[in-house]
C-alpha cells in the first residue's frame, strides 16, 4: 500500500469558502501601544504612481479598514485602538462586510498583472482566493453554531479577557472594565444569531447544551457572583494583573470596586439570559449529531470541506483516504510491536498503551508539574537542532502553559496561541492536564513539536515576521496548509533523529493514526449519519487514545465539521512535494530550502504550495 495519497486541487475548488463575522482573521497594522493612536497611514500616505504601488496601497488600506471594524483582532495583536470595545457581531455588520468583500473583489480583478513580479502576483492571487472563499461561506452565514460546546462566547468572553487583554495603567484597566459592562450587549447580539438559528432548524446537539450551560455557570461562580471563599475567574485575573502594575492602593482599590459593579450588573445577568436561550434551545434542537441533519447539510458539508482542506474532495473521497491510511499506520504499529518484543493483537498493545500506568504521570500537581518540564525539554532539544534544517527561524518567544480551570474540562487536549506582533505576549502551547489519562507520557514529545517547535509556533510566528509581504498574508486563514505543517513536524521529528525511546515513536504514529481517523469519523457523522456513540466505538477500537479522549474528540467533531479533515490531507500534500523534491533532486535535495519553501510566503492552499515547491525544484537544478 502507498504511504501517501495523492490529492489533486483543481482550481474552482476556490470559489468555495467562509465569512468569519468577526472578522477575526484579518489582518494587523503597524505596532502601538497608544489606546488612542489611529491606524498607520504610512503605507499610503504617498500617492501611488506605479502599478505595484498601487497594488500595495490597495492591500494597506485593506488591512487598516478590517483591523478599524474589529477591535477584539486588534487585542491579539497588541494593539489598543478599541481596547474597551468586542465588536459587532450582528447580520446588519455582516451584511457590511459582504458588500465590501464584494467591492475589493472587483477592485482586485483590475491590477494590471503584468507589471507585477512573481511574489505581487502571488499576494493578488492569495486575496482574490480568500475573498471568494468567505464570499462562498457567507451563503452559509446562519448554518455555523453560533454557539457550541466546544468553544464559544461562553469560554471565549473569560478567555480573552486573560490571556489577551493587558493591563500596564489605569487607562487598561478601565478598558477591562468598560468591556465587563458591554458583555451583556454583546450576549444580547449572540442570543439573537441563536434565535435565527433557532428558526432555521440549526442548532447544535442536544448533549451539547449542558456542557455549555455548565461552562458558563463555572464563570459566573465565586466572588462577587456568591459569597465564596475565592474569587470569580474573571474578578481573579483583573485583581492579579492590577497588582503587577504600580497603581497606589487607592487606585487599584477604586478599580475593583467597579469591576465588581460591572460584574453584577453586566456580566451575571448576560450569562443568565444565555444559560436561560440554552435551556429552552436544548429542547427544540433535532434529532442526531451530524449537519446532515440540517436543511441543506450537505451542501453545508461540503462546503466545509473545501473550506478546511482547500481542495474539491467529497466526503466519500476523504473517508476512504482515512481507511486507507488507518490500514498504513496500523501496519506500523506492528512494526512497533515487534521491537517491544509484545505478545498479542494490536488492540491487545491499544489496550496496553491505554491502561498500563507507566504511561501516565500521576494525576497530582507533582505529575502535571513533571509534564510540563518534560514537554519544555523536548522543545529545546529541537529548538537546538534547527539550523539544520531550516533557515527561516522566528524571533517570538514561546512558553508552554497549562489549561486554565475555567475552560479545561471543555478544551481540547492542547492547542497554540500566536505571539502577538509587537513581542509583548509570546507564542503558547497550552496542555489541557484536566484528565491525566488523556495525556499518555508517549505522545508527549509529538504532540510538543506539533503544538510547539517546529509546528505552530515555527509556521506561525515567522509569518508575522515576513518582510517583504502584504500584512493580511500574514493571517490569511487555510487550514490544511497550518494543520498540515503541524502534522507534518510531528513526523520531521523521526527523520532529524528524535522519538528515540521505541514507545514515543509509536505515540508519533499514534498521533498520525489518530488524524486519518478523523477523516472516517468526520466524514461519518455529517455524511453517512454516524452516530456520535458509534464514532466514539470507531476511534476506540482503532487507537490506543483513552475513551474520555474519544469522547471530546468526537464532540468537537460534531460542533466543527470538517475542520479535523484539514490535518492529515495537509500533512499527505507536504509529503507528496516533499517525496517528489527528493526524488528530482537526490544529493541536491535540502531541507533548509524545502521547509523555508513552504514557510516563506504564509499560509497558501494546497495548489499554490504546490506550486511554489515546484518552482523551487526547478531552480534547485
Amino acid at each position: 500500500m502507498k504511504r501517501l495519497v495523492k490529492i489533486s486541487t483543481p482550481a474552482k475548488l476556490f470559489a468555495v469558502s467562509s465569512l468569519v463575522i468577526a472578522m477575526a482573521a484579518c489582518s494587523p497594522a503597524s505596532n502601538t501601544e497608544n489606546k488612542n493612536a489611529q491606524p498607520a497611514q504610512t503605507e499610503t500616505a504617498k500617492a501611488p504612481k506605479t502599478e505595484p504601488e498601487r497594488l500595495a496601497a490597495f492591500f494597506a488600506e485593506s488591512r487598516e479598514t478590517d483591523l478599524k471594524r474589529s477591535p477584539m483582532t486588534q487585542s491579539y495583536m497588541g494593539i489598543k485602538w478599541d481596547y474597551d470595545k468586542w465588536g459587532d457581531f450582528s447580520d446588519a455588520n455582516a451584511d457590511e462586510t459582504r458588500t465590501l468583500m464584494e467591492t475589493r473583489l472587483k477592485q482586485a480583478s483590475e491590477f494590471d498583472v503584468s507589471t507585477l513580479n512573481d511574489s505581487e502576483k502571488l499576494s493578488l492571487d492569495i486575496y482574490q482566493i480568500d475573498l471568494k472563499r468567505k464570499l462562498a461561506n457567507d451563503e452559509f452565514r446562519h448554518h455555523t453554531y453560533i454557539m457550541d460546546q466546544f468553544s464559544a462566547w461562553h469560554t471565549t468572553v473569560p478567555s480573552f479577557l486573560i490571556n489577551i487583554h493587558r493591563i500596564e495603567n489605569e487607562e487598561d484597566a478601565r478598558a477591562y472594565i468598560s468591556r465587563l459592562n458591554k458583555v451583556e450587549a454583546l450576549f444580547d447580539q449572540v442570543i439573537a444569531q441563536l434565535r435565527v438559528r433557532e428558526k432555521l432548524g440549526v442548532m447544535p446537539p442536544a448533549w451539547s447544551y449542558d456542557q455549555m450551560m455548565q461552562a458558563a455557570a463555572n464563570v459566573v461562580k465565586g466572588n462577587p457572583f456568591s459569597e465564596r471563599p475565592e474569587d470569580s475567574t474573571i474578578l481573579a485575573d483583573f485583581k492579579q494583573k492590577l497588582d503587577a502594575t504600580e497603581l497606589s492602593n487607592a487606585e487599584k482599590s477604586g478599580l475593583i470596586t467597579d469591576a465588581n459593579a460591572a460584574l453584577l450588573s453586566s456580566v451575571k445577568p448576560a450569562y443568565e439570559k444565555l444559560i436561560q436561550e440554552l435551556g429552552k434551545q436544548r429542547l427544540l434542537t433535532p434529532e442526531g449529531d451530524g449537519v446532515w441533519r440540517l436543511p441543506n447539510g450537505s451542501e453545508w458539508y461540503q462546503n466545509r470541506l473545501n473550506w478546511f482542506t482547500t481542495t474539491e474532495l467529497n466526503a466519500q473521497e476523504v473517508h476512504q483516504i482515512g481507511l486507507d491510511n488507518v490500514t498504513r499506520i496500523h501496519n506500523q504499529m506492528r512494526e512497533i510491536m515487534k521491537q517491544v518484543k509484545f505478545e498479542g493483537s494490536l488492540q491487545d498493545f491499544f489496550l496496553f498503551m491505554r491502561n498500563d500506568d507507566q504511561f501516565y504521570y500521576a494525576d497530582s500537581d507533582e505529575g502535571r508539574e513533571r509534564y510540563m518540564t518534560e514537554a519544555k525539554e523536548f522543545i529545546d532539544k529541537m529548538e537546538a537542532k534547527l539550523p539544520e534544517y531550516f533557515g527561516l527561524t522566528p524571533k517570538a518567544r514561546m512558553v508552554v502553559k497549562r489549561v486554565e480551570a475555567f475552560r479545561e474540562q471543555s478544551a481540547g487536549k492542547a492547542f497554540y496561541q500566536s505571539p502577538s506582533k509587537d513581542g509583548s505576549r509570546p507564542g503558547t502551547y497550552y496542555a489541557n492536564l484536566f484528565d491525566m489519562r488523556s495525556m499518555p507520557t508517549y505522545q508527549m514529545e509529538a504532540l510538543a513539536y506539533h503544538e510547539g517547535i517546529p509546528g505552530h509556533h515555527m509556521q506561525r510566528a515567522i509569518a508575522q515576521e515576513l518582510d517583504g509581504i502584504p500584512e493580511f498574508q500574514k493571517y490569511v486563514s487555510f487550514t490544511a496548509y497550518t494543520e498540515g505543517w503541524g502534522l507534518y513536524t510531528e513526523e520531521l521529528g523521526k527523520d532529524i533523529g528524535f522519538y528515540a525511546d521505541p514507545y514515543s515513536d509509536f505515540g508519533r504514529l499514534a498521533m498520525e493514526l489518530w488524524r486519518a481517523c478523523r477523516l472516517v469519523v468526520d466524514t461519518g457523522i455529517h455524511e453517512m449519519q454516524w452516530s456520535r456513540e458509534k464514532a466514539i466505538q470507531y476511534l476506540i477500537d482503532n487507537t490506543p487514545n483513552p475513551e474520555a479522549d474519544s469522547v471530546k474528540a468526537i464532540e468537537r467533531y460534531i460542533a466543527m465539521p470538517g475542520q479535523a479533515t484539514a490535518y492529515m490531507i495537509g500533512k499527505i500534500k507536504i509529503m507528496e512535494l516533499r517525496d517528489k523534491a527528493q526524488a528530482e533532486l537526490g544529493d541536491k535535495f535540502d531541507y533548509r530550502g524545502f521547509h523555508d519553501t513552504v514557510l516563506k510566503d504564509g499560509p497558501v492552499p494546497l495548489t499554490l504550495l504546490e506550486e511554489n515547491v515546484n518552482k523551487w525544484i526547478a531552480a534547485s537544478k
